[in-house]
């Protein structure tokens, strides 16, 4: 057991990455409620979360497996005891999938195709381990990033995967990630039931041919409350959302910020400007900034390596070097890697200091 265990905010030291564990369990509870209500299954991508510890949470209020990024996240989350992982990606080195193929010993791994080629290297890989892999065909309705056009190009796929030895078709997936940036409430629906519609047709153009399409998958957190409540959808892959960051919550989140980095005050260099020890190895730049909680007047914050530059539009003489402050993370996607611990915080002390074990999973 760490030795941070037990400690209260105060003694913690920083830069120090933290979750508030009631706000992030009842965010936890609150998701899962909404897809019981919405009779959806739930399958919260990993890839800013990284904390095993973290994902039994989720699978413990009902999701029904995990959603990851790359083969090494798989991994990470196999071995801590997760049975069923969709790795919604393309994995196409032969040493990832001698990996992914590998995986099948110990968990129900499935995988995303947008490429022939892939499926039959796949397929190959598969038969020589001995095994049958599950594999989604991923749609590109819009996002212009990965995925086959929905329609007759996802069909043909499909059909390959299905009679590829070593494979099993288990579904379809998209991402309708691009009506993010509609600020319309609105535009933003019409746009995202526009996605789904083509990953609808594309579905029941596979069941026509006869093709087995059992999970039908998209959502993540800023259009789960949409893309839930669309009839045909079988599950939601939304998981960033239990921290509820100042990113998310721009795309309409509506839980309870719980991801915080505690910092010490470094430097007062002038009465408008405060130094923080949390640079942009600690908080990204290039997002949404953090919030610099209870200081009035805050402009703007600025990282460079090791420090937070956090400019005022007034004069503050109430902190001082050596005093501490916490910043509300801006994106956890981006913040939550670049660090070794998560402390998980309950009541001001610390409950567990876990490992960010999915941290540099970039294979």
């Amino acid at each position: 057991m760490s030795s941070d265990v037990g400690l209260s905010w105060s003694a913690l030291d920083t830069p120090a990455l933290w979750t508030d564990l009631d706000k992030t369990e009842r965010n936890i509870a609150s998701l899962a409620a909404h897809f019981k209500r919405a009779g959806v299954n739930w399958r919260p991508h990993t890839k800013g979360i990284k904390v095993p510890a973290l994902a039994h949470k989720l699978l413990r209020a009902g999701a029904i497996g995990l959603t990851c990024a790359k083969v090494s996240e798989a991994e990470v989350m196999a071995q801590a005891g997760v049975t069923d992982i969709l790795v919604a990606n393309q994995i196409v080195t032969p040493t990832k999938i001698t990996r992914l193929v590998n995986l099948r010993a110990s968990c129900d791994v499935k995988v995303c195709v947008d490429n022939a080629d892939n499926v039959a290297a796949l397929a190959a890989a598969a038969q020589a381990r001995g095994v049958t892999l599950g594999v989604l065909v991923e749609l590109n309705t819009g996002m212009e990033r990965s995925g086959v056009l929905p329609g007759a190009p996802a069909l043909a796929l499909a059909r390959r995967v299905h009679e590829a030895r070593g494979l099993r078709l288990a579904g379809l997936m998209t991402w309708e990630g691009h009506n993010l940036a509609f600020s319309d409430p609105a535009e933003k629906r019409r746009g995202i039931e526009a996605s789904i519609a083509q990953l609808l047709d594309t579905v029941a153009r596979c069941r026509a041919e006869g093709l087995p399409i059992d999970i039908v998958s998209a959502g993540g957190s800023g259009t789960y409350t949409i893309t839930s409540g669309i009839a045909g959808v079988t599950e939601i892959e939304a998981g960033g959302g239990i921290f509820c960051d100042l990113n998310y919550q721009s795309w309409g989140v509506e839980l309870e910020p719980s991801l915080f980095v505690k910092s010490t005050v470094t430097s007062r260099p002038a009465p408008g400007r405060i130094i923080l020890d949390a640079g942009f190895k600690t908080l990204p730049r290039g997002f949404i900034s953090a919030r610099v909680m209870g200081v009035d007047g805050v402009t703007s914050i600025v990282h460079s390596a090791e420090h937070g530059i956090v400019t005022l539009d007034r004069d503050n003489a109430t902190l001082k070097v050596g005093d501490a402050v916490d910043l509300m993370v801006g994106y956890s996607d981006a913040t939550v890697f670049a660090h070794d611990t998560l402390y998980g915080m309950r009541g001001g002390i610390v409950e567990a200091a876990w490992p960010v074990l999915g941290r540099g999973k970039l294979q």
